[in-house]
């Protein structure tokens, strides 16, 4: 199969695909390649793209999207031998009018809603809101990996915002530097990774300019985007160590397991 570089191949169905190996921690070692994965989701893999897939020895695939987006673009591809894990990191109801403007709005709606930094607030709104609201999910992420999981594959829809932020605080958990996380997160902007945008069929199309300008925000991945995040750890949670010890149920001795899985 044709390659875009070691930690990611040119997988023609399954955009933003890459092993989260080769990062640097703070003590100096870096993460394992070959045991975590991220990307958008499988619903549309090909044949090939699923046999490539079912030949790294998956123990586990983690679906972040929920209802909606599953019932929009279809339950990922069945790999043999593979456990599928469905925990969704947002309600369909959530922002459900939101994202119907997004889909089919007038350019005019379109302002209203994303207009004058108001895509770029809710992006970080949105991250906020997942280290907030989302921590019984992140703790079983992190404890099924630090048990039994991997090798794991992480993804959402897009594999930029939930994915994103898990796979985040997965490295953040084992010592990651956070420069190594932003850059790997900052990996998802490129053109050729990010989602594919559709609109209804009577919507102005998403290349028309002020469409394209007006949405880049909600497909962007963006600095500010993750940073929220991890500030959010800090002021609603009181600091990294309670996060994961307290919050997220992250003990010394399991925090030392994800280690041991993760780094070399």
């Amino acid at each position: 199969m044709p390659s875009a570089g070691p930690e990611e191949p040119a997988l023609s169905a399954v955009r933003n695909f890459r092993d989260v190996g080769g990062l640097p921690t703070r003590d100096g070692r870096r993460t394992r390649r070959g045991v975590l994965f991220r990307s958008g989701h499988l619903a549309h893999a090909t044949e090939t793209d699923a046999a490539y897939l079912a030949g790294l020895g998956l123990h586990s695939v983690f679906d972040f999207r929920n209802a909606a987006d599953r019932a929009l673009e279809g339950p990922d591809v069945e790999l043999p031998g593979v456990r599928n894990v469905h925990l969704p990191l947002n309600d369909p109801a959530d922002g459900a009018e939101f994202w119907r403007i997004v889909r089919d709005g007038e350019v005019g709606q379109l302002r209203a809603a994303l207009g004058e930094g108001r895509a770029e607030a809710r992006m970080e709104a949105s991250y906020r809101q997942l280290i907030k609201e989302r921590t019984a999910e992140h703790g079983r992420l992190l404890r099924a990996i630090a048990e039994d999981s991997v090798p794991a594959l992480l993804h959402c829809a897009a594999g930029k915002d939930r994915a994103g932020t898990s796979i985040a605080l997965v490295l953040l958990a084992v010592g990651v530097e956070e420069e190594a996380i932003e850059e790997d997160y900052l990996k998802s902007d490129a053109r050729h990774r990010r989602y594919r945008v559709s609109r209804g069929k009577d919507a102005v199309a998403p290349t028309a300019p002020e469409v394209a300008e007006l949405l880049d925000p909600l497909f962007a991945a963006r600095a500010s985007y993750l940073r929220a995040a991890f500030e959010t750890i800090d002021t609603h949670w009181g600091g990294r160590e309670r996060y994961f010890g307290e919050v997220l149920g992250m003990d010394g001795a399991l925090r030392e397991r994800l280690r041991e899985r993760l780094v070399e």
